[in-house]
């Protein structure tokens, strides 16, 4: 996390014109507080809140960034649990975004095999408490050198809910919260140590509703109209859909409702779905085809349907400018030098894994630097097509 978090202050400092004297106080600064922000990502880790939800890991990265002097405007753009922490004035207006949601399912215990903390618990799938941490630590490191050089500037740091499904930085961006914004700077816990510019897959995910009418299976069959069966024949065009779609599309779906009882003929059904490409527009396209699948499936099993769209996000924009701005101060950062303690705990934890894992190397040297694209998705790619982003 420390490591990852200087990268932050470095792209900064750059941007800002600085001799590496700076940079090494930033660092410096870095090192000497790194116990404390331990302890905040530590704490977040054991809150394990699920998105929109995070009450207590929203207040504990306020209550930081308060005591050190900066603004906060909090439950921004109507979510309770997002808050804009500022700091500064004038150009230039930098912005710095921070995740700290957890996952469904994922609770686990700080050891290297799986031990639920609760059985079917949450938990930090995706290390979202070091993400909010190291961002709110390099916020505050960049606030003390702004402070100590008396140089125009203005910090943001976006406190982002709900990563996981929610989209919360689609309803900041459309609430403006990014309007003046020269750039923002981002990062997420990786099994790699590299900063480049990557791509990723566009989104959306909606939900399926099927209604039918109930009757007894057995004694009167014919009087029912399974809305399971219309989930059913949507999802089997949906799979045969498969093969005549582009070739990093990806569809997911599963059915969250199904009935209660195999004797009773269920009147009420729902799917989740998820249509992912590498752009938006394919990804409209893919959509749209979906949908008729239900309405088919609606017609064909004498149901009805009614589709609610939950989110939808971008593709990462790639930035090259910046990309390669981070990339050349993370070299002069240096890699991540783990203990023997450190490395025994990540070899014990690969042993688990049924699939050969990456060489710790990879997350301990810096990676070279590339354009890539990475088959996943994020919102922060409605704010890369807004304001000049890096990550």
């Amino acid at each position: 996390m420390k490591k990852l978090t200087i990268i932050f202050c470095l792209l900064a400092s750059v941007a800002f014109g600085q001799y590496d004297k700076e940079k090494q106080s930033v660092i410096n600064e870095l090192d000497k507080n790194f116990a404390q922000y331990s302890e905040v990502a530590k704490e977040i880790w054991g809150y394990a809140e699920l998105g929109f939800l995070e009450e207590k890991s929203t207040a504990a990265l306020q209550n930081l960034l308060a005591k050190e002097g900066f603004n906060i405007d909090n439950g921004v753009a109507g979510m309770p649990t997002a808050f804009v922490a500022s700091y500064g004035s004038g150009k230039p207006v930098i912005g710095i975004l921070a995740e700290y949601d957890a996952l469904p399912g994922l609770s686990q215990q700080a050891v290297p095999t799986k031990t639920p903390v609760t059985e079917g618990g949450n938990g930090q799938g995706c290390g979202h408490n070091l993400f909010g941490t190291a961002s709110s630590a390099s916020a505050i490191a960049l606030k003390n050198w702004l402070a100590s050089s008396k140089k125009s500037g203005t910090i943001k740091l976006f406190g982002t809910p709900a990563e996981e499904g929610g989209a919360a930085k689609v309803y900041m961006a459309r609430a403006g919260l990014l309007d003046g914004v020269d750039a923002v700077i981002n990062w997420h816990p990786s099994s790699q140590n590299n900063a480049s510019a990557q791509t990723c897959l566009a989104v959306k995910q909606g939900m399926f509703r099927f209604y039918g009418r109930s009757a007894h299976a057995a004694a009167a069959p014919h009087r029912g109209r399974s809305a399971l069966d219309g989930v059913e024949a949507m999802n089997y065009m949906v799979n045969l859909m498969r093969e005549h779609v582009p070739q990093e599309s990806r569809i997911h779906y599963v059915i969250k409702k199904g009935g209660e009882a195999p004797n009773v003929v269920p009147d009420y059904a729902e799917v989740e779905y998820i249509i992912r490409s590498p752009e938006v527009d394919a990804v409209k396209e893919l959509w749209n085809r979906v949908v008729k699948a239900a309405e088919a499936g609606a017609m064909g099993t004498e149901t009805t349907v009614k589709v609610e769209v939950i989110s939808g996000i971008y593709n990462l924009l790639p930035n090259e400018t910046l990309a390669k701005l981070q990339y050349a101060n993370l070299k002069k950062v240096g890699g991540v030098k783990y203990t023997p303690e450190e490395e025994a705990f990540a070899k014990k934890m690969q042993e688990s894994f049924d699939f050969k894992a990456p060489p710790i190397s990879e997350a301990q040297e810096v990676q070279e630097y590339k354009l890539g694209f990475f088959p996943a998705s994020t919102d922060v790619g409605d704010i890369s097509w807004l304001v000049p982003t890096v990550g």
